[in-house]
């Protein structure tokens, strides 16, 4: 009797020294090597994703606070995927399978038609590809209104980086000036600036035994308009980078302190946001999608070589 995986089929692509596995459910990255080195925290084939590793988040990142808001003059009830605290967590599509539209050996994208649900009556067309070159992974993530009214929308990406050892030895360079303080049901309370604060990583520093679940802002770009996240190790023999392109200002860290402890601090979650936490509640930078209007963002994984 053939076994079927937790994620459904595997598609693997390779290029570059880089090999990637992708999944058919929540068109999710499972694992992503160079040279044989995990660049993410992967899981087995026979697992669902933990805390929900490598999945993309769609049509929102993130917290909605009792997963009620207003959109249009319409108030809305989401289904609380988070019941311990109240709230409707990370979108719709991480359980359901998606369509391979194209590959080759280094390059896959797939697709996903998002029909009406509880809260959210609107028809997407999702797309998510995932490309492997010299410098590393580019993933591209779009979004299409297929219906006949607007649509709010967010994307989220749940990626954690490794150095294959746990990150408290890590070092972290994070070009974020602000983040967001929050309640115990993880909802955003306010915004403050890292400055004097252990959440300035404007410098590279250890992460010693920090918890992080934070989102940060204020977003610092290099000259070719990506702003990049780095983990080293404290010799800076070993490094990864994730990077993102502008349309992205918000990023989601997490230690994964809450997770099962075969993962716990294992990895650092690094989750490229196109909106901040609660952002359907807030309306802060949520994207209004006409109908047939499309939005793409783009955010890609590389190692750093020994400086």
């Amino acid at each position: 009797m053939t076994s079927i995986a937790p994620t459904g089929d595997q598609h693997t692509i390779e290029g570059g020294g880089f090999r990637a596995i992708v999944t058919e459910v929540g068109a999710g990255l499972r694992s992503l090597t160079h040279d044989g080195r995990p660049l993410i925290v992967g899981y087995s084939e026979k697992e669902s994703p933990p805390g929900s590793a490598g999945v993309p988040l769609l049509p929102w990142p993130n917290r909605i606070e009792d997963g009620r808001y207003t959109f249009d003059g319409q108030e809305r009830q989401l289904a609380l995927t988070e019941p311990k605290s109240g709230n409707a967590a990370h979108g719709f599509t991480r359980t359901l399978p998606w369509r391979v539209f194209s590959r080759d050996d280094s390059s896959i994208s797939l697709g996903l038609r998002l029909f009406p649900q509880a809260g959210y009556p609107h028809i997407l067309d999702l797309t998510v590809s995932y490309a492997l070159g010299d410098s590393g992974l580019e993933v591209e993530i779009g979004a299409r209104n297929a219906g006949d009214t607007a649509a709010p929308y967010g994307f989220g990406a749940h990626p954690y980086l490794t150095l294959g050892e746990p990150v408290d030895g890590a070092v972290l360079q994070l070009p974020a000036a602000e983040w967001l303080a929050v309640n115990d049901r993880k909802i955003p309370v306010g915004r403050r600036g890292v400055q004097y604060t252990t959440y300035d990583f404007r410098t590279p520093r250890p992460i010693g035994d920090l918890a992080l679940d934070t989102a940060f802002t204020g977003l610092a770009r290099d000259a070719d308009g990506l702003a990049r996240v780095r983990l080293t190790t404290a010799d800076g023999s070993r490094g990864v980078e994730l990077w993102v392109t502008e349309g992205i200002e918000w990023l989601q860290l997490f230690t994964g302190d809450t997770l099962a402890p075969d993962h716990r601090r294992q990895g650092l979650a690094v989750e490229p946001m196109s909106c901040p936490p609660n952002a359907f509640r807030s309306g802060e930078d949520v994207i209004r999608l006409a109908p047939g209007e499309s939005v793409t963002h783009r955010w890609g994984i590389g190692p750093l070589r020994p400086a």
